[in-house]
């Protein structure tokens, strides 16, 4: 029996290590500059980062590892050789970009990085710690957060040496004129309606996702209901003291709050209704919220309206119709030169085939 034991133990470990060795097996070797390998293993990453995205949009929630990796499993000939690709064309922008001096530098990254909080932070009304922003990444990507930064750093070597290269595709696009505006406006112009919308100061105590931390807000929530009753000064004093040390809650000027479904998917139904209930200056009860509770004052009301074209389209940045028209459609053509110059920088980077695909190893 022993022996027996051993023998199964012994094939065991055999066939993890000859699984191990496949996954190590080049699908491909770009050599621009350098022999660079992309192996099995990076292939079946880029799919389940794919499978990630397709899963979660179907099922409208995170997917299992196991759901994950069936679906990379079962993924086509095709689809591999189409990821194979990309992942061979970014190796290629990134050793011609080395080749060229074009870096991205640590600073930089960090810079973006930050960005991307402060994006965060408008949506959930406060600048996201580490560990918040790590949760976020998680949620929406299925990354890690090194991974993500890892991907976030090739992205913008490639963004630079491409804007750097194709530089006189990206001067050609064109401004749109006055007429070209206007008969945009005239077209689509029963979509510029302004929805009925409400801005307001906030006093949140956030919660954990167990019990007792829940208590515990709550328990700060409600002295904090009795100290402001519907008194806005007092709210206000209370929007002052949520700076104070170890105070137990958080206070920030809120965003712009249309009333529609999609804002009201975000703040959820409680928030929103409490929200169009209230007049000018006047403060909410607590509201109980998924991640905190929170007391809100209107401090500013817009009814819904069908907007001309110099009128204010979005009002936390103050662009009108006509500004919002013109930057859609310079960004369009913009797209549509990144579009023209990625295909020009490929098609010359490949030019002479420097790069290698291994077949039989596509076949999993």
């Amino acid at each position: 029996m022993k022996r027996i034991a051993c023998l199964i133990l012994l094939l065991s470990c055999l066939a993890l290590t000859a699984f191990a060795q496949a996954d190590l097996q080049p699908v491909a070797v770009v050599r621009l500059t350098g022999s660079q390998p992309i192996t099995v293993r990076q292939l079946r990453t880029e799919m389940e980062k794919l499978a990630w995205q397709e899963l979660a949009q179907r099922l409208r929630r995170i997917p299992t590892q196991a759901e994950i990796s069936r679906a990379a499993l079962n993924s086509t000939m095709e689809q591999r050789r189409q990821v194979l690709d990309v992942m061979i064309n970014e190796r290629l922008v990134l050793q011609a970009a080395e080749r060229d001096r074009i870096i991205v530098s640590e600073p930089e990254l960090n810079q973006y990085i930050q960005q991307l909080k402060t994006q965060m932070a408008q949506i959930i009304g406060h600048i996201p710690s580490d560990e918040e922003f790590a949760l976020a990444v998680k949620s929406e990507t299925g990354q890690d957060f090194p991974v993500f930064r890892e991907s976030i750093w090739r992205q913008r070597i490639v963004q630079r040496y491409l804007t750097t290269k194709k530089e006189a595709v990206f001067r050609s696009v064109a401004e749109p004129t006055e007429a070209e505006i206007l008969n945009l406006y005239n077209l689509s112009r029963a979509d510029f309606v302004r929805p009925d919308t409400v801005r307001f100061s906030m006093v949140q105590v956030p919660h954990g996702p167990d019990a007792a931390s829940r208590a515990n807000a709550r328990r700060v929530a409600d002295n904090l209901a009795r100290e402001i009753g519907t008194d806005p000064a007092n709210f206000d004093a209370v929007v002052l003291r949520a700076t104070t040390p170890n105070s137990g809650f958080e206070a920030a000027v809120g965003g712009f709050l249309p009333r529609n479904m999609q804002a009201q998917q975000v703040t959820g139904p409680q928030f929103m209704e409490t929200a169009f209930n209230l007049r000018q200056g006047q403060v909410s009860g607590l509201i109980e919220g998924p991640q905190a509770f929170h007391f809100i004052k209107v401090t500013e009301t817009y009814a819904q309206t069908n907007l001309g074209i110099d009128d204010v389209f979005d009002l936390a940045s103050r662009i009108t119709v006509r500004q919002f028209i013109r930057g859609n459609m310079i960004q369009q053509r913009q797209q549509e030169a990144i579009a023209r110059a990625t295909q020009e920088l490929i098609g010359e980077l490949r030019n002479g085939n420097p790069f290698d695909i291994m077949e039989n190893n596509l076949n999993w």
